[in-house]
């Protein structure tokens, strides 16, 4: 019992006079921080929704060049990282280590697997010179919508780029936690940076349900060029 209130000891920061006071001022500056990300992305949603409203041909045509099943197969995958990241935060409010760091892995291996399937899919793009650039085509337009095309291109990797670095400052966070679990530092009084770790977690999880739809679904049908 000692041991346990001299880990709660070192747990707490000086600056606060208990445990929930902590974790209080931890998940405000989490979700201020989310806060600002979610201005930040959404000037980027805002952007594409206008030139998806101004070129929505074009898009179209740009849009059903990506491999929907890519991008159906990486939602899957983020939902089941969610649910992983769920368990972790359960296991650790119960005190459970062992599941605590079973959990974390299976997050950061499912979040691998985001990145892989992501990099399949850059390889493609970049393959099929669809990389906004002096060897950008996108077959299927005349020349004078390649423009409008590379737009399109830009902000894709523009927004999946940001969301695929999120993922990896994620991915960083886990690791951290992971061999924290393993060294036993979290317990049901003791497990805000999991808690907070989730929250971060579930928002770019949450980024990429807005940025699925809007990047490979809307208006597939559309795929005649514009005369």
């Amino acid at each position: 019992m000692a041991s346990h209130g001299h880990a709660e000891t070192l747990a707490l920061r000086e600056q606060f006079d208990t445990e929930a006071q902590q974790k209080d001022a931890s998940t405000l500056g989490m979700w201020i921080f989310l806060i600002t990300e979610i201005m930040f992305f959404g000037g980027m949603f805002l952007a594409y929704t206008i030139y998806r409203g101004t070129y929505p041909e074009v898009f179209a045509v740009a849009s059903s060049s990506i491999k929907i099943f890519l991008g159906a197969a990486n939602t899957v995958v983020l939902l089941g990282s969610s649910l992983t990241m769920v368990l972790a935060v359960r296991a650790a409010q119960l005190g459970q280590q062992r599941a605590i760091v079973i959990f974390l892995i299976l997050t950061l291996l499912l979040g691998g697997v985001f990145l892989g399937v992501k990099a399949v899919e850059w390889k493609e793009k970049f393959d099929e010179h669809h990389i906004p650039g002096p060897t950008f085509h996108l077959e299927g337009l005349p020349d004078d919508q390649q423009g409008h095309a590379q737009l399109f291109f830009s902000l894709y990797f523009a927004m999946t780029g940001l969301h695929a670095l999120h993922m990896v400052i994620g991915a960083g966070i886990l690791i951290t936690l992971i061999f924290q679990a393993r060294k036993g530092k979290f317990t049901p009084d003791y497990m805000t940076p999991v808690d907070v770790a989730g929250l971060y977690w579930h928002f770019v999880d949450v980024v990429w349900i807005f940025l699925f739809p809007l990047l490979y679904l809307i208006d597939r049908h559309m795929k005649q060029p514009p005369l």
